[in-house]
């Protein structure tokens, strides 16, 4: 079985109650942007739903143009204020790109949500004495290095904005306590090269955290949990979770109020362990 975390339900983490449509509305009178990556579907496309549902203007990305525009204009449907922008989190050029768009037409941006993710070694056939050098440049190349990058890329527009918000879209599989433990229903699931990349996604929160420390950008690592999405054949056919219940976890991250703590690790049933 693989999993992003342990199965919960929606909303059932809320340390601080009510905050969700404030953090985006009343943003010194100002609706607030989000930006979404690997926002086409699953739990990118629930998030951009749900983040808009906030009153936000939610830029939603992904690496095909005309599914990103398809995502945008079902959520347009709903009556939601929904972008669709091509990005590719393993192009620079792409990067750079998007970083030129949103800084001409919305001039900053107040909500990052690196959620692009692979996990290629759930549908690996090749035998390996361990691991696939070649599965871990892949898996690296859009889990941590596309999320650097992008973060990168985007930050000086996020420092423009009164309350910046990084979300990083991890998993309880990244976490060291939870993969030494033999209580664990993961323990048995061995994904080096998935496992490591969110481990290491984990350390850019804290990392980033610290930088950010003197700025009013809050970074949090989010969990939702077993979600029924396309990452891995077993998601779609056994997880228990919609992609909208599971957006709540992200949706708390991207609305943390101005007193909430920066550098966590949180599923929505809580504090996760490192």
């Amino acid at each position: 079985m693989v999993a992003g975390g342990y199965p919960v339900e929606r909303d059932a983490f809320r340390s601080w109650p009510d905050s969700g449509d404030e953090a985006h509305v009343e943003m010194g009178n100002r609706m607030s942007i989000a930006l979404i990556t690997g926002g086409n579907r699953g739990l990118g496309f629930a998030s951009a739903r749900a983040l808009a549902q906030t009153g936000s203007c939610v830029i939603l990305t992904g690496r095909d143009q005309t599914q990103a525009d398809e995502a945008a204009s079902a959520l347009r449907a709903e009556v939601l204020d929904v972008q669709a922008l091509s990005l590719e989190v393993t192009s620079p050029t792409s990067i750079a790109t998007a970083v030129d768009h949103v800084q001409q037409h919305q001039g900053r941006l107040d909500v990052l949500v690196n959620n692009a993710g692979v996990l290629p070694e759930a549908t690996d056939s090749t035998e390996h004495e361990f691991a696939s050098p070649e599965m871990f440049q892949t898996t690296f190349a859009t889990n941590v290095f596309g999320a650097v990058a992008v973060t990168e890329a985007f930050l000086p527009l996020l420092r423009r904005s009164p309350r910046g918000r990084i979300v990083n879209v991890s998993t309880t599989m990244g976490s060291l306590s939870d993969q030494a433990d033999p209580n664990s229903p993961y323990y048995q699931m061995i994904v080096p090269a998935y496992q490591s990349s969110k481990a290491a996604l984990n350390s850019v929160t804290i990392s980033l955290a610290k930088t950010l420390a003197d700025t009013d950008i809050k970074v949090t690592s989010v969990c939702p949990g077993f979600v029924q999405t396309d990452l891995t054949p077993v998601n779609r056919v056994q997880a228990p979770l919609t992609a909208d219940q599971a957006a709540g976890v992200v949706l708390t991250g991207a609305t943390l109020p101005a007193d909430a703590p920066s550098g966590t690790f949180i599923d929505q049933n809580g504090p996760v362990a490192w």
